[in-house]
């Protein structure tokens, strides 16, 4: 089931940037469905626009709107029991990075597939920011980037292990045959906010690894608190909204995404001949056909005259 509410484009002010929210909590929520119609009611009235995701097993989302309107989600999130301790992420945007609000019912806040990981169980164990540097300098520790490869592509930690999943479902089937066979050596994991290392984690304690580790509060965080001067990261780091992806400070970066195949394409990449904007790019342009272009093409027009639309109503 999912409820999909659009929300007007108003611009806030100068003086209050867009306030993007990257938030996820484990906890039993026997309920969830129950949740749902309130929190978009809320989201609606609010402005607030993103995507919120309810399962059994807690609430995962990135959501973006004025100052006053995040506080309020973000209050109504803590109010429901067993989220009180939820914690969240805050970034910024000039525009608002996304285009409608969405609040999902899932399986799952993130899908691994499978069955009985449980991260409020069992879990690796976590690493400040500050403290990352020296765990993943240690030529013992195997640093494991946990997300896909189109993310690891514009970013990563320096020597880090690349899985090259296409998908979080794919991850255990790598650790099985990563050829990691010293379970006691430190495993030092990583994702973009946090959430896909809870299960990381989870899983490679369930596989026997001893000395497990993830980075608390993922890659945003440590890119929000680390001295770039100090800073092991490499590159960009991908977000799932129209910043495409953000670097040190929750910058944004030069990245944009290709409305074709979603994957982030570089600025060197946005100069290559196979690049179109809306319909192409080196990623995606010999796995499609002409016929796709021009689909493609007639859909990006459909978007511009969309956001042209929606820019003359925010100034009526």
């Amino acid at each position: 089931m999912t409820t999909d509410t659009k929300t007007a484009d108003r611009a806030p002010g100068t003086n209050q940037p867009v306030v993007v929210a990257a938030l996820y909590h484990f906890a039993r929520l026997e309920d969830h469905e129950k949740l749902q119609a309130p929190l978009a009611e809320l989201c609606c009235t609010s402005g607030v626009r993103g995507t919120l995701l309810l399962a059994r097993e807690g609430v995962n989302g990135t959501i973006a709107g004025t100052r006053e309107a995040i506080d309020a989600v973000l209050a109504h999130l803590r109010a429901i029991p067993g989220l009180s301790a939820l914690e969240h992420k805050e970034s910024s945007a000039h525009v608002m990075p996304f285009r409608r609000m969405k609040v999902r019912l899932k399986k799952e806040i993130v899908t691994m597939g499978v069955p009985d990981i449980d991260p409020l169980e069992d879990v690796g164990a976590y690493v400040d920011p500050q403290d990352w540097n020296a765990l993943i300098s240690d030529p013992e520790t195997v640093v494991i980037d946990t997300r896909n490869d189109y993310e690891v592509g514009i970013g990563t930690f320096k020597g880090a292990v690349n899985p090259e999943t296409s998908t979080f479902r794919q991850f255990p089937g790598w650790v099985e045959t990563a050829g990691i066979e010293d379970k006691t050596k430190p495993i030092a994991m990583f994702c973009t906010g946090g959430i896909r290392c809870e299960k990381a984690t989870a899983f490679m304690r369930a596989q026997g690894f001893e000395n497990v580790y993830h980075l608390k509060g993922g890659i945003l965080k440590y890119l929000e608190e680390v001295d770039e001067r100090e800073s092991l990261w490499e590159g960009s780091c991908f977000v799932f909204d129209e910043r495409v992806a953000v670097t040190h400070g929750l910058r944004e970066s030069d990245e944009i995404l290709c409305r074709a195949c979603r994957n982030p394409v570089t600025p060197e990449e946005q100069a290559s001949p196979l690049f179109e904007e809306g319909a192409s790019c080196p990623h995606c342009y010999h796995s499609r056909t002409d016929e796709d272009r021009v689909r493609y093409r007639a859909r990006h027009r459909q978007m511009l005259a969309s956001k042209a639309a929606d820019a003359a109503d925010s100034e009526t």
